[in-house]
């Protein structure tokens, strides 16, 4: 049987910023689901290994660890970023379980979780291999 989450706030903090934490049951991948302004899914990872090695000769920070989607986007990014989405003690998605806000949705797996916008484009992380499509 598969278990759907899906968040609904009502009256909660989180919906004031229209944010949503969440992390994988091993505690290696965290996300944010945002709506609004910064409408998107981002997860990093704290352990991996990486299937993308390239470095842009742009990016001076952090890269390779962390993944993102937008609206309207047709491709899931690779992102080069000094910051983190991990908030310690965030919900955890339990595997097979989704987690949806506005047009994105992400689904947790024992093989890793996978996010995606309307239009079905994102990613699949895990830490023997990330996939962007």
């Amino acid at each position: 049987m598969k278990l759907v989450l899906t968040l609904i706030l009502l009256a909660t903090p989180a919906l004031a910023d229209d944010f949503v934490y969440f992390q994988s049951p091993s505690g290696n991948i965290n996300c944010v689901l945002m709506k609004g302004d910064y409408a998107g899914v981002r997860c990093d990872m704290t352990a991996l290994t990486p299937s993308f090695t390239h470095r842009p000769k742009d990016c001076d920070l952090d890269w390779g660890d962390s993944f993102a989607i937008g609206a309207g986007e047709t491709r899931g990014s690779v992102m080069c970023h000094g910051d983190t989405v991990i908030q310690p003690g965030s919900l955890v998605l339990g595997y097979g379980q989704s987690a949806t806000l506005g047009e994105f949705s992400c689904q947790s797996e024992k093989t890793g979780i996978t996010c995606q916008n309307a239009l079905g484009h994102g990613f699949s992380i895990a830490k023997a291999k990330q996939t962007l499509f």
